[in-house]
This record gives C-alpha cells, structure tokens and sequence, in this order.
C-alpha cells in the first residue's frame, strides 16, 4: 500500500526478494497539470508495468473494497508514504500491517518527517519499521536504521536515500515475520517528542527575522518540495517567490531584514546573522531558474526587499 515514489523502491525491492505481490493498494488518478488530466500514482504505473492487481479506493471502509481485499488474502501488509487505516482494513492479515516511516521513531510521527528533520538542522535520521494500531505512527517497533545528514543536504538528497534504505528495511522485516523471529517492542516514550506535521503555505512561508541558520535550512529542508517562499517588494509590486537553493553567508551588517543587495551577480538578502545567497529561485507563471540568469532579464529596483 502507496503512492509515491519513496514507496516504489520498496515494492520493487519486495518484487526482487521473490515474495508474492497479490495485490497493490494505490490512490484513485487524480487531474494534475493545466490540462487536467487524470495522472496515474508512481506505484500504480509501477504496479502495472509488473502485471500486478491494482486496486485504487477512494473510501478505504467501502464494503466493495473489504471483500475485493479479503479476496486477495494476504497474509500480510506493507504500507509505505500511503495513509490512515481503518482497523478492519490493518488488522485483516494473519500477520499484520506493518508501515515503514522515514524517521527514527518516536520522533518525527506526523507526515513530512524527511523535511522536518533539515528544517529542525538534525544531523541523523533514520527509517523504522512498526506495526499498525488506531493511532498515527506509534505501533509497536520492528526495525530501525540510522543515517546521518550532511550540513548542506537538501531534503531531496536526504529522501532519496532514506527511500534506498527503507526499502531494504522492508525485506528484512519481511524476512524476520517470515522466519517467525520477531519481537515487537513498544515505542520508547520520550518527554521530548518532535512531530512531522503537514506542511502548508503558514509553515513553509520564510521568516526573514529569524536566525540565519534557520532560514538556510528552512529553505533545504524544503527544496525541491514544496520550496520555501517569500513575498518579494520589488518596483511597487508585489510577487509570491519560491526559493530552492541557497548559501549563508556569516558576517555583520546593519541592513533591515529581508532587504536585498546585487553584489558580483549575487543576490543576497540580510537576515540576522549574515547573508542568504539566492542561488535558485522561482518567480509566478516562470519555470525555476539559478539567478545568474534571472539577473540577466530582470531587474531589482532600489529598496527591493522580502518580507
């Protein structure tokens, strides 16, 4: 059970340890792009590609849906980036419904645990293995994997090989369940816990008063989903910017936060602390571009600044 393409590399790698794939559980198409039209998930295409049986609920209690999945008979099931269950969908397998998480559980429960992880400048993370209960991401632990995150690693380096690692997790778990071998312990409780909440347009919006450092890793932990954003001022209008990449600079200067300098066909915006060097950005109905070429055509008027 998923959809995108972090639970590919999982299913592929279940494919290739020759377990029995009776079924794959997917989103419904949903209409993307200017034309609308209906996009298939990257596990349904993936799934189909392998001659799989694919099934695509839009209301996971459907009683349509419950016997189509009993008559698969699974005896057991692997969820991966896919969402809640019901109980009588979790608990139908002999051997359960265990999910694989990108975080080192019990931190980080919650939806986007590979962005938070940057944006919160933590320097390991992990992939856990856990059985499903009626709660969100707090079953019983199987297996846990740790890696560490380098000081410049954007969230799409970071999610790609958490996803190589993840998958392999995934067959070993397999493995233990296989051999009888497991012993689930309960997640250990921790008075400290960080949660990986949904991000949206509140969460992701830059703060330029805040820290340096925690601007720069606002805008990795966000690059190159969803991107972090700014209103720029610019010319007497206004324009929501998203900002992918870019570089800090630690020095004093006495300019207001968020206000831009072009210096050497760079740009930088003060912020406590230093400088952000911009080195990609996004402007409305533009494709995203590094920003020697933006300052080629277009042009930052005096007093231009983000807020």
């Amino acid at each position: 059970m998923g959809t995108p393409d972090f639970a590919v590399a999982s299913l592929e790698s279940i494919l290739n340890a020759n377990y029995n794939v009776v079924g794959v559980i997917t989103a419904p198409d949903k209409p993307a792009g200017r034309g609308r039209k209906l996009q298939e998930s990257p596990v349904k295409k993936f799934g189909v590609s392998k001659g799989l049986k694919v099934l695509q609920p839009t209301n996971l209690k459907d009683k349509t849906f419950i016997e189509e999945l009993t008559a698969l008979d699974p005896n057991v099931q692997v969820v991966v980036a896919f969402r809640m269950l019901p109980k009588v969908v979790w608990d139908l397998p002999k051997f359960g419904t265990f999910n694989l998480h990108a975080s080192l559980l019990p931190q980080y429960r919650g939806a986007a645990p590979i962005n938070w992880a940057i944006i919160n400048n933590e320097t390991k993370t992990g992939v856990s293995t856990f059985f499903l209960d009626e709660k969100i991401d707090t079953g019983a632990m199987i297996l846990q994997k740790e890696i560490n995150i380098a000081p410049e690693e954007s969230v799409g380096e970071l999610h790609d090989k958490l996803m190589e690692l993840g998958s392999g997790l995934v067959v070993e778990t397999l493995e233990l369940i296989e051999k009888g071998n497991l012993t689930p312990t309960p997640q250990p409780f921790d008075p400290l816990l960080k949660d990986a909440p949904k991000l949206n347009r509140e969460n992701t919006k830059i703060n330029w008063d805040v820290s340096l450092d925690q601007i720069y890793n606002l805008i990795r932990g966000l690059n190159p989903y969803p991107a972090a954003w700014s209103i720029l001022f610019n010319d007497g209008k206004e324009e929501k910017v998203k900002i992918y990449h870019c570089k800090k600079e630690i020095v004093s200067h006495s300019l207001e936060n968020g206000s831009i300098t072009i210096e050497d066909k760079e740009l930088k915006v003060a912020a406590p602390g230093g400088y952000l060097i911009i080195k990609e950005l996004q402007l409305p109905g533009k494709r995203k571009m590094d920003v020697k070429s933006l300052l080629n055509g277009y042009n930052f008027t005096k007093g231009a600044k983000f807020r």
